[in-house]
């Protein structure tokens, strides 16, 4: 297991919050804020992600222990858990083993079948980036190449950092991802969820297909879906005040 790196903020009932893949707690800066109003509100860095350890392993088994470390840790209990894409997957992991610890399952447009693999080209981008000189622009010049997305292109610079010995390094342990894409690819486990379970989808997303309904209503009995119909695979970044919304009105 691996000590993550979390920012806390506010007071109320624990929502911890679990990024994407490539991303970190600091995504969910603007809705964390939000819910900090009324919240106790953790927002986590997955392992080999933000300023959490680098390691020589990633999987939903592994990531889920993870956060069971960090809530039991600090004793939460009764904790709304928010997962978004590879963070919902864990998310979902962590309930078929420990639900005794949540009170609600917020999971965000991921479903858990397997996914295709639409990152290759975002891995050989950051691997190929040359990131020895000093220019943040040339570097971020180098992945549109790469990657004809500026929206990701800049997701992607969020986690490019200046090293105290000169150049820039990547916050995500992009090799390792590279290495291990399979099992963030890979479906979760078959166990039924009984925890209340909200899915947040994005209309114009297809990681939560209209055919993948009736398999989450079938693990997750005590799940519903809820579809925002503009907004795409980052959610909480497209629709904020919605997604805050629909956390604050959970029972």
């Amino acid at each position: 297991m691996t000590d993550l790196h979390y920012r806390r903020m506010g007071e109320g009932r624990p929502v911890v919050v679990l990024h994407g893949l490539f991303g970190s707690g600091d995504n969910w800066g603007s809705v964390g804020r939000e819910l900090a109003e009324d919240h106790d509100v953790l927002l986590v860095d997955l392992r080999d992600h933000g300023r959490s350890p680098h390691t020589d392993h990633i999987t939903y088994p592994l990531m889920a222990e993870d956060v069971h470390r960090l809530v039991t840790g600090l004793g939460l209990e009764d904790i709304i858990l928010v997962g978004h894409s590879m963070g919902g997957k864990t998310a979902m992991v962590f309930a078929q083993h420990w639900p005794g610890l949540l009170r609600h399952l917020v999971v965000v447009d991921i479903s858990p079948r397997e996914h295709e693999n639409n990152h290759g080209h975002i891995i050989r981008a950051l691997l190929e980036a040359d990131l020895s000189g000093d220019d943040r622009k040339a570097v971020e010049e180098q992945l549109l190449r790469g990657i004809p997305e500026p929206g990701v292109v800049q997701f992607l610079m969020k986690g490019l950092y200046r090293k105290d010995d000169g150049g820039f390094a990547w916050r995500m342990n992009v090799p390792l991802l590279e290495h291990d894409l399979s099992h963030i690819l890979a479906a979760i486990g078959p166990e039924t969820v009984r925890v209340p379970t909200l899915f947040i989808r994005g209309g114009q997303s297809n990681y939560i297909l209209r055919e993948d309904l009736p398999a989450i209503k079938e693990q997750f009995p005590n799940g519903r879906v809820e579809t925002i119909p503009y907004a795409g695979h980052w959610v909480h970044a497209q629709a904020p005040d919605e997604v805050v919304s629909l956390i604050r009105a959970l029972p």
